[in-house]
């Protein structure tokens, strides 16, 4: 039970926010894996679709509020940017998100903790938490004020979307290496695929990644690559 309100209240700490019903949280970090095979058990795909439309609304009357010279089209356009997987995946970083959610031992295993969809699905739960446990004026001033640097990033051209572009600049800046993506499996039904993919160099796996589209798998992959290796080079003695 400590165990339990101990990790509540760590998450509690890093997002400054303190939950009146704590089980709201709970449930934002709750991943399906973990409920599979469980009865009873709540995961945070209902609250992920009400944060996703909450973040896009705050995000929304935020840059029209902020930005009146900037024309619809380019609104749209930094928009898709700040509310996009990877810049979730950088809340959740920040957050440390990884070592708190509740997935199931398989999906641990194959990387779940560092899995961008995961995490990014999990950011979009728990401002959904926060919109229903402590409103809408809360959660827009919550999402600005941890979305601040990405919108700046944003609307200064600086974000990178493309991972798989990204990584193979810098995997190139020395030359021409061959660059793979493998296909190893894909499960789930067909109108729900979930798609597992590996990027290797000369056979060695860099990295890997999953999503529900091989586009979304590949790039999750390159970016997945790309953390290990700002993680090498931040570590390298």
């Amino acid at each position: 039970m400590g165990e339990k309100v101990s990790y509540v209240e760590d998450v509690e700490k890093k997002l400054n926010v303190c939950f009146k019903d704590k089980e709201l949280i709970k449930i934002a970090l709750t991943h399906s894996s973990y409920a599979n095979g469980r009865k009873n058990i709540k995961f945070n795909e209902r609250l992920e679709f009400l944060g996703d439309s909450v973040l896009q609304l705050c995000i929304s009357e935020y840059l029209f509020t902020m930005y009146k010279n900037k024309p619809e089209g380019e609104l749209t356009k930094k928009r898709a940017l700040i509310v996009c997987e990877n810049s979730l995946y950088e809340i959740a970083k920040k957050w440390e998100l990884g070592k708190y959610i509740k997935m199931s031992r398989g999906e641990e295993l194959t990387g779940g903790r560092e899995r961008t969809s995961i995490l990014a699905d999990c950011v979009e739960a728990i401002i959904a938490a926060v919109h229903v446990d402590c409103g809408y004026e809360k959660a827009r001033e919550f999402i600005i004020y941890n979305f601040k640097d990405v919108i700046q990033r944003a609307m200064e051209n600086r974000i990178v979307s493309d991972y798989k572009t990204r990584l193979q600049e810098i995997l190139q800046k020395d030359g021409d290496v061959s660059i793979e993506y493998v296909l190893i499996k894909y499960d789930g039904p067909p109108h729900r695929r979930k798609f597992y993919t590996e990027v290797c160099i000369d056979k060695n796996i860099l990295g890997t990644g999953t999503g529900y589209s091989k586009k979304e798998s590949e790039q999750d992959a390159a970016h997945n690559a790309l953390s290990k290796l700002s993680f090498r080079a931040e570590n390298r003695v």
